[in-house]
């Protein structure tokens, strides 16, 4: 699949965002879809994606191995957090802009995904084994260092701001935590491994994906509700539409597919592929989208793969290894 430089990609969303001020219907106009993860690239060495309505763009120069795992469109701006290896071979905290990157710290550390609230953009990681909250930059810690704490998820409502991820207890289990305003909250006892993956606020109801002991597990205001009990399954993405909960994921028997599950009942969008997954959710205008990775039939090498109301588009072609891990729709 052809390559554009990322420059491109400046001057396509700004014509795109012009056209949303024409004289005409705005219905009459599909939306934007932006998708991030990353492919491999002829050397094996992963290279950070921005998809843009099905067309691939860069976000590095190739020279290291770099991963985009989020995505979030405010005001024309294009925010994509992710990391990128170094010459020293660790891994360096990115933030993107516009394409235009900014290293969040100069220590190994990772951001795991980003969110923008006004003219704020908040960013979750870690730096040195400590879990991290950038603001605009500036950071501050979740956690003193003491223990192996990963926040996977962030997301903003007014003036509280919402954290997820997990605690390893030293003892191959976990933690699944919440983090509100700074304050951590364990979301399970450290009895079985749990994580936390995606968190979402609809009005006064919190809303966290995760697992424990390998079920599917959806927490509302801190209640544990199991999704899936019958097999091996994860939650790695949640988006509220209304009344409706979505929730996307992992679900592992003989072959993993991925899941999408709508107020708890599932579907599963991969029934062709021996493996697949979904790692992000979006609602827009009643259209459910889902990023993820699968494995085509026969298929050596993963692809990077969207799904809209169910219907699959390759984002790649299965030439390299590559996979979709966050989708952001807007007009």
């Amino acid at each position: 699949m052809k390559r554009i430089d990322f420059l491109i990609v400046i001057v396509l969303f700004f014509a795109v965002a012009l056209c949303s001020s024409c004289e005409k219907n705005e219905n009459n106009f599909d939306p934007n879809v932006y998708v991030v993860g990353y492919e491999n690239n002829e050397d094996g060495e992963a290279v950070a994606m921005l998809w843009i309505n099905g067309m691939p763009y860069n976000l590095t120069d190739r020279i290291y191995r770099s991963i985009a795992g989020s995505v979030y469109v405010s005001e024309s701006n294009i925010y994509v957090a992710g990391y990128e290896w170094n010459e020293q071979g660790y891994t360096i905290a990115k933030l993107w802009k516009n394409g235009v990157a900014q290293n969040l710290t100069e220590s190994f550390s990772a951001a795991y995904a980003v969110y923008v609230s006004g003219s704020d953009v908040y960013v979750v990681g870690h730096e040195m084994g400590v879990a991290k909250l950038w603001k605009n930059g500036i950071a501050q810690n979740l956690s003193d260092g003491t223990s192996t704490v990963y926040p996977n998820s962030v997301y903003v409502s007014g003036i509280d701001v919402y954290v997820v991820g997990f605690e390893y207890n030293g003892m191959d289990k976990a933690f699944a935590k919440l983090w509100k305003n700074g304050i951590p909250q364990n979301l399970t006892d450290g009895a079985n491994w749990a994580d936390a993956n995606s968190v979402y606020v609809s009005g006064n109801d919190i809303y966290i994906g995760g697992r424990e002991n390998d079920v599917a597990t959806l927490w509302k205001n801190g209640t544990q509700q199991n999704i899936d009990v019958a097999h091996s399954a994860t939650i790695r993405s949640v988006f509220v539409s209304g009344s409706d909960v979505y929730a996307t994921g992992v679900e592992c028997a003989g072959k993993c597919s991925t899941i999408l599950w709508k107020n708890g009942m599932k579907q599963n969008l991969s029934n062709e592929m021996p493996w697949a997954s979904g790692h992000s959710v979006y609602v827009h205008n009643k259209n459910v989208y889902v990023a993820g990775t699968g494995y085509n039939t026969g298929g050596i090498t993963s692809v990077a793969k969207l799904w809209k109301n169910g219907v699959v588009q390759n984002l790649t072609n299965g030439a390299h290894e590559a996979a979709a891990y966050s989708v952001f729709v807007v007009k």
